[in-house]
């Protein structure tokens, strides 16, 4: 706006100075008026440029000058006519000057107002850059380069804590990646609406986050970080409601003297020592947790070095002392000597290939012969930096190599990442199992309520289909000892005794008159009651997932076919010989042997070995001459186990 007057002064002065040429001309009764048109053509073309101005305002007065002269010479005018070329003249350069000012100043304005704009997008661009540059895309919080860049120079007071998600890993396998994005959105979104403004939350690595709390008095420091994880475990992760967050976080205070890598140093030991109870706070207070920081020394993951240099082992030990117990071996029997002392207690070994007695090599062997490799990393630290010794370490199951002369940070880096990273494998392989487990609980207990519906509806005692899982699944144990035919992986031998508690699922279905009719049942009857095995298999058939669930396909073989027989007289197909799955065979045999063995509605008991007897004799129908052997193989524990029920 204060540029506006400037603009306008000079435009007023030139059109004055235009009026002004054009009442001149007119009162000096000047004639060829073409002269006004030659100042007005110079006034436009000097918003070309001064020098087109110039040139037409020159052009113009050289024109007068030559019309104005008596003989048309340029040297000769009347008094009159010169004071009309030197009023003609000052016009033109009026107008040029006039409106050449106002050009500039134009073009100045512009100039300025471009390269205000230019500068204050090149900010903006900057801004831009400099938040893509220093922050996470996906949590929105600051990034590793940020810290690298400007949060490590960072001087205290402050509270200085790293956070880890637990078990991320296993939320972004089981649940895919999008999950894990969501999971750590969550989490710094939880993490963030516990913090003050002032308060730097850091992406340090994958599911780390590093977080810096200027001026936090120590005292408060634990009660922020407990808030923190409660906030976290309390959140919600949108479209996985069913997984539930939670964090391990290690605190400590940065003092004004204390460099930001030592603090950070501090906080990732603690972190890591949370991470062994899991969704838990560890906080170094000076003179405030001086008994829990004595509590987690005592603690310490125990190191093996072995080397029979003293002095490789001393400065081993200078590195690692401080974060870890040190155990020392001088060579390869010592080494395996103190892993059998310390079975399950030494977090990682440090191993030399060349040594006296027991070389790294001879270690490694060894170790891989009694399965000790299997959760006791190594990571070989040797001055032999040939591809063969490297690939030979590899080969053998060393975890990592590392060649000597090494660099400290890097050794203990190494080590620590490698000691974490078995840590997250066997709470991996914890959780699995857990998780396995208690899907197999709640599998088994469904399976249990179905099969209990069945046994209600049929006028049974509840006890079938337990004595059914419990005969299927020792025929099957004695079957897979005594023969390779049948191919069962451990999931399928495992499924068969659990389908078969739905193997007469189809009878939920059949009319409750003819299920529990004491009598004799008629053709008519009968030809109902078969119809069960079809029936419970269109019903688990039409199951959710049915291709996807390989129990549901056990139980459908089961329920279809387990009243077929080995010389093709069983119904509903026919089938003969082995073109019965061996899961409904073995569920065949162990319901004829159950229903012989149970009192009915319409008949007694039989004693165990009438049973066999009759099983074997061919009374029952016919049966694959394995399973009668697998049956006389295990009569003894039949027996036992009738005697139980």
């Amino acid at each position: 706006m204060e540029q506006q007057p400037n603009k306008i002064r000079p435009m007023l002065l030139s059109a004055l100075a235009q009026l002004s040429v054009c009442l001149i001309v007119w009162n000096f009764h000047i004639p060829n008026p073409n002269i006004v048109l030659f100042v007005v053509l110079s006034a436009v073309l000097v918003k070309c440029g001064y020098a087109a101005g110039i040139v037409s305002g020159l052009i113009a007065f050289l024109y007068s000058a030559f019309f104005f002269s008596t003989d048309h010479s340029f040297f000769l005018y009347t008094s009159l006519n010169l004071q009309k070329l030197i009023v003609i003249g000052l016009g033109i350069a009026a107008n040029i000057l006039l409106i050449g000012r106002l050009q500039w100043q134009l073009k100045r304005s512009s100039m300025e107002k471009m390269q205000a704009e230019a500068e204050e997008k090149l900010q903006e661009t900057t801004e831009s850059y400099r938040a893509k540059l220093y922050h996470d895309v996906l949590t929105g919080t600051y990034n590793r380069r940020y810290y690298e860049d400007i949060a490590s120079r960072i001087v205290g007071p402050a509270g200085i804590a790293l956070i880890d998600v637990d078990d991320f890993k296993i939320c972004n396998d089981t649940y895919g990646h999008h999950a894990g994005d969501m999971a750590l959105e969550t989490a710094a979104n939880a993490i963030r609406s516990c913090i003050r403004n002032a308060d730097l939350l850091i992406r340090y690595g994958g599911d780390e986050f590093l977080l810096v709390l200027p001026g936090i008095p120590s005292d408060i420091l634990q009660a922020k970080l407990e808030q923190i994880r409660a906030a976290v475990q309390q959140a919600t992760v949108p479209g996985y409601s069913h997984f539930r967050l939670s964090l391990s976080i290690g605190g400590t205070m940065q003092a004004i003297t204390d460099p930001m890598e030592n603090a950070v140093r501090r906080a990732d030991w603690l972190m890591y020592q949370a991470k062994g109870r899991k969704n838990a706070v560890m906080v170094e207070v000076p003179g405030h947790s001086l008994a829990t920081l004595e509590k987690l020394l005592q603690n310490k993951s125990q190191i093996l070095l072995v080397d029979d240099s003293a002095m490789n082992r001393m400065m081993l030990a200078e590195i690692l002392g401080d974060s870890y117990h040190i155990l020392e071996a001088e060579n390869g029997r010592e080494c395996l000597e103190t892993l059998q002392a310390e079975a399950g207690n030494i977090a990682l070994v440090l191993l030399d290939i060349n040594m006296p007695v027991m070389d790294g090599f001879e270690v490694l062997k060894a170790m891989n012969a009694n399965h000790t490799i299997e959760d006791t990393p190594v990571i070989m630290i040797s001055s032999d930096d040939s591809d063969a010794a490297i690939r030979r370490s590899y080969e053998l199951g060393a975890s990592d190599y590392v060649n000597r002369p090494f660099d400290a940070r890097i050794v203990y880096r190494r080590v620590t990442n490698t000691i974490k990273l078995y840590a997250k494998q066997r709470r991996l392989v914890q959780m699995v199992s857990d998780q396995i487990r208690a899907r197999e609980k709640n599998t088994d207990v469904l399976v249990g309520v179905l099969s209990q519906i069945v046994e209600f509806r049929n006028g049974e005692s509840g006890s079938h289909v337990r004595h059914i899982r419990i005969i299927t699944e020792t025929l099957l144990h004695r079957l897979m000892e005594l023969t390779s035919r049948y191919d069962l992986t451990p999931e399928q031998q495992d499924n068969i005794p659990l389908a078969s508690a739905l193997h007469d699922i189809g009878k939920i279905g059949i009319d409750e008159a003819i299920l529990n009719k004491p009598g004799k049942l008629t053709a008519e009857e009968f030809a109902v009651i078969k119809t069960h095995s079809m029936l419970g298999a269109e019903m688990l058939h039409k199951t959710e997932n049915f291709a996807e669930q390989p129990l549901l396909q056990t139980a459908y073989e089961i329920a279809r076919w387990h009243h077929e027989r080995w010389d093709g007289k069983g119904y509903p197909d026919g089938l003969k010989g082995d073109d019965i799955p061996i899961s409904a065979q073995l569920v065949s045999m162990a319901d004829v042997y159950d229903a012989l063995t149970s009192e009915r509605c319409y008949k007694k008991a039989f004693p165990h070995e009438t049973a066999v007897q009759m099983i074997t004799d061919g009374a029952c129908g016919a049966f694959n001459p394995l399973l009668i052997q697998c049956l006389l193989d295990v009569q003894g524990e039949l027996k036992q186990e009738i005697l139980q029920w």
